[in-house]
């Protein structure tokens, strides 16, 4: 059930547990540091759900109990503690295994949940499209299905009559069969989805247009970029994971190019496995972009770590060798701490995407990386070598073709990835080699 289905707001006691410092922290910073700033986003995140906390539990442990995480002794105190605060429900920081979570609900005498389950209630109230809603529900049931629980032989097919004697199938075994089963059909949707928004990536590739994602810490302000940068009007609410589904748009540079930028969902700590691989083939749009230009929130208590927890989750679905450009928003906030941030960053920008602060140098470091990526070259092709032409219209930006008496002379922009194939047709009156020269003046845009 979702933390908010109920008539009323959920009371919640957190509980976060300082592991020894290898075992736990991003940033260097002292574990029960650590500890205090994972409760205070998971306390984000139980208020986005719906739900109010009521208290919170910090414990020291070399290692976690195997049987209730905690410890018998502290699930004890954990108890009365929930019972003095009239709370309905404790959340756990860290993942909780299913024995773990039987274990402490016989003792505590309420649900025990943990953080992955409270970032899957955010998503299943946000997922609007049939995309979005399969993702989430194939993630709910990864996470459900080893916890599924049942009264076992208590529950089977038990009876005197020929034909019905023996344990039979149980009720847990069909509850498990009947997951399997919503699972495997909700993967093969998701299957065909995700090849019919590569079909649609197939076509802006043919576009030859540059394509930038906007990747970040959810609550970093991407949606809000997404809309100052192209009028998308989409939502852009200061919740958590408002953005589940990927937008992309169009939109212009100084000089006229045109480029395509996406949204996506936002990153956090401690993201859950089962919802990365969901959400992958949404994800994908990431893999496949020229720039990822990295949001980030200066107001945040600790930016780094963010930056840190979106970069894990770049490479855990190998977007991370694609060139990155630091973008550190909400600087009309805090501007003192946002130009620190950028100073300890070359190359780094400070914008503001609520105010408009700090656009045109985003557009024009946008430009700078995109150009860096590609190079402006001359090539000559024989009449002969047709296919030689086709692949340059495949592969790059025609800005111009001149007809010569045995050949063709082409004046194109071209993707480093795609240069090495046509080398042996350069000729001396290459451009600059990294396009830097182009004023950008919009003639030889697509």
């Amino acid at each position: 059930m979702s933390l908010i289905e109920r008539a009323f707001r959920e009371k919640i006691v957190l509980v976060g547990v300082t592991l020894p410092a290898g075992d736990h922290g991003w940033s260097g910073a002292p574990p029960e540091v650590e500890t205090e700033r994972h409760l205070d986003e998971l306390a984000l995140l139980v208020s986005t759900a719906g739900a109010d906390v009521v208290a919170r539990v910090h414990q020291r442990r070399d290692r976690p109990d195997p049987a209730t995480y905690i410890g018998k002794g502290k699930a004890q105190d954990l108890r009365m503690l929930s019972e003095s605060a009239d709370a309905d429900t404790v959340v756990f920081d860290d993942e909780l295994s299913p024995a773990q979570s039987r274990n402490l609900e016989k003792i505590l005498g309420r649900t025990a949940i943990d953080r992955t389950a409270v970032i899957l209630d955010i998503f299943a109230q946000n997922a609007r499209t049939q995309e979005g809603k399969a993702q989430v529900e194939l993630a709910q049931l990864q996470y459900r299905l080893p916890r599924l629980r049942g009264r076992g032989v208590a529950m089977s097919q038990q009876a005197g009559r020929i034909g019905t004697r023996g344990p039979g199938e149980t009720q847990l075994e069909v509850d498990r069969r009947r997951l399997v089963h919503r699972a495997h059909k909700l993967e093969s949707e998701l299957a065909q989805l995700a090849r019919r928004r590569r079909l649609q990536r197939q076509g802006r590739r043919r576009s030859r247009l540059a394509s930038v994602s906007l990747v970040g810490y959810t609550n970093a302000g991407k949606s809000t970029l997404l809309n100052l940068l192209t009028g998308a009007g989409v939502v852009a609410d200061e919740r958590l994971f408002a953005t589940l589904d990927p937008r992309t748009r169009r939109f212009a540079l100084p000089g006229g190019e045109p480029v395509l930028v996406s949204d996506t969902v936002g990153f956090v700590r401690k993201l859950p496995h089962q919802l990365v691989e969901a959400f992958r083939s949404t994800l994908e749009v990431v893999n496949e972009a020229d720039l990822l230009v990295h949001l980030v929130d200066s107001s945040a208590p600790e930016p780094e770590d963010q930056m840190d927890a979106v970069r894990l989750v770049l490479g855990e679905i190998g977007a991370g060798d694609i060139p990155e450009l630091l973008v550190f928003n909400k600087g009309d906030l805090v501007p003192d701490e946002a130009k620190k941030l950028a100073a300890r960053h070359p190359g780094a920008v400070v914008i503001s995407a609520a105010t408009g602060e700090g656009l045109d140098d985003l557009l024009d470091a946008i430009a700078g990386h995109l150009r860096r990526t590609s190079q402006e070259v001359v090539l000559s092709i024989p009449y002969s070598r047709g296919e030689i032409l086709a692949a340059l219209h495949r592969e790059g930006e025609v800005l111009s073709m001149t007809e010569g008496e045995d050949a063709m002379t082409v004046h194109i922009r071209l993707p480093n990835s795609a240069m090495g194939q046509f080398v042996p047709f350069l000729t001396g009156g290459a451009g600059t080699g990294t396009g830097e020269d182009r004023t950008g003046t919009g003639e030889d845009s697509p």
